[in-house]
């Protein structure tokens, strides 16, 4: 999700949940008893449009922090989706080869894509809070 607004719409339509961090290109983790969880936000699912196909990485697969491992097409356009921190991805939500609207209709909760075991569990801690992701690419850290 390599796309850039200046800032972000604060409208109250979207969602950006406290307990979660994010990264510039738009995607958002959890730390989950060691693994973390990965999605779109509801900002980059709501520009892409309605889903409907989802590319999701190997179980085994070792990611690099910042490398394209998924990729999430809809109507509009294909976009490649990038691994927060590195490790290895060992869960995919197989529910999202039948039904990859679920994307659309709950990003943060049954649309997640995939699960990695990080190499450092702290580094979650480096992806952008709340704040610094609504302030704007490049605003805050």
């Amino acid at each position: 999700m390599r796309w850039a607004p200046s800032r972000l719409p604060l409208e109250a339509a979207v969602q950006f949940p406290q307990d979660l961090r994010y990264t510039e290109s738009h995607e958002w983790a959890k730390l989950d008893a060691g693994d973390i969880t990965v999605g779109i936000t509801e900002l980059a699912q709501d520009s892409l449009g309605e889903l409907v196909y989802v590319e999701l990485p190997a179980v085994g697969r070792v990611v690099q922090a910042g490398e394209a491992c998924a990729v999430v097409e809809s109507t509009k356009a294909a976009s490649d989706v990038y691994a927060p921190v590195g490790g290895e991805v060992v869960a995919v939500n197989s529910d999202l080869g039948g039904e990859p609207q679920l994307v659309n209709q709950a990003p943060y909760s049954g649309g997640w894509l995939f699960k990695i075991r990080p190499v450092d569990v702290g580094a979650v801690e480096s992806l952008l809070s709340v704040e610094a992701y609504t302030a704007g690419p490049g605003k805050g850290a």
